[in-house]
């Protein structure tokens, strides 16, 4: 029996994975799958465990960087609407991590719940934004779950309780395939208040990132309270540039691909910027961006 036998309407081979991406770099996968359903996703995964193939999930693409020479094994891809649903009942919030951030935040608001209007303006998925903690001004979104259910890379389904679960900068302990829903608990405050502290905080950070349609990634963590945009600054690192990949000048945490970039100028220029960093401030830069 084939390895995609009775899977063959979700899943394609040999797959380009450069266009799921934002910074639209990247080889092709192996085994490319789309479930459509949950029962699709647990069977898949368990047909390719039990076969000992490599799994990997993607998100959004919109901070991902992909080796040009592909990815072996199965690539998954929650883009089906059984996994991005959100649903509002009071003061929570249940949303599938497979629903976009930007969803997320503008459900919340319009409900007059209080906190992710913070986010605004983040891409990617939530939960994308669950596995790495994304925070702003010093907001993060694991502060607010109740729960979370996941998928371990053996297919089975399991759920977290809040106290089982840990967030700290940038990292949390949900580090199993897939965060398939998650559950948020909110205070509430007036939907339009809420609605124009949002709108003020997404002019501020869209003035300060680079434009949507340009092929950019935010590439490293802050340091122990100094932003890695400041430190990059600092080391004189605007415009520098490797092949086709450039240091943004509107902000240097961020760095652009230019046509004809490829995943080895990406690497050069992150050790590149690393090195300089870490000569004139003696700080060690740690990535944010996803590296295939």
């Amino acid at each position: 029996m084939s390895l995609i036998s009775g899977f063959e309407h979700i899943v394609r081979e040999n797959e380009p994975l450069a266009p799921y991406t934002r910074l639209n770099i990247g080889g092709v996968a192996e085994y490319f799958a789309e479930p459509t359903t949950k029962d699709e996703l647990v069977s898949l995964v368990k047909r390719f465990a039990e076969n000992e193939v490599p799994i990997r999930l993607m998100g959004s693409g919109t901070n991902l960087l992909i080796s040009t020479q592909g990815i072996a094994g199965l690539v998954l891809h929650l883009s089906a609407p059984a996994f991005g649903q959100i649903d509002v009942e009071g003061d929570t919030m249940a949303v599938g991590g497979g629903a976009k951030l930007s969803h997320f935040v503008a459900s919340a608001v319009r409900e007059g719940l209080t906190g992710p209007q913070h986010l605004v303006g983040i891409t990617g998925t939530v939960g994308g934004a669950l596995h790495s903690n994304t925070s702003a001004v010093g907001f993060d979104i694991g502060s607010w779950v109740q729960s979370a259910e996941v998928l371990n890379r053996s297919g089975e389904l399991v759920t977290h309780e809040k106290e089982n679960m840990s967030f700290s900068y940038r990292q949390s302990s949900l580090s199993e395939l897939a965060i398939l829903s998650a559950t948020f608990k909110f205070d509430s405050e007036s939907a339009e208040a809420l609605t124009k502290q949002m709108q003020k905080l997404w002019i501020v950070r869209r003035a300060a990132q680079p434009a949507a349609d340009v092929r950019a990634a935010y590439v490293f963590k802050d340091h122990r309270g100094d932003s890695a945009s400041s430190l990059i600054d600092q080391a004189g690192l605007k415009g520098t540039r490797v092949g086709e990949v450039e240091v943004c000048d509107r902000d240097p945490n961020f760095f652009i691909a230019h046509d004809g970039a490829t995943a080895d100028d990406f690497l050069r220029l992150i050790e590149l910027v690393q090195t300089r960093v870490r000569d004139q401030h003696e700080v060690e830069l740690q990535t944010s961006i996803g590296i295939w």
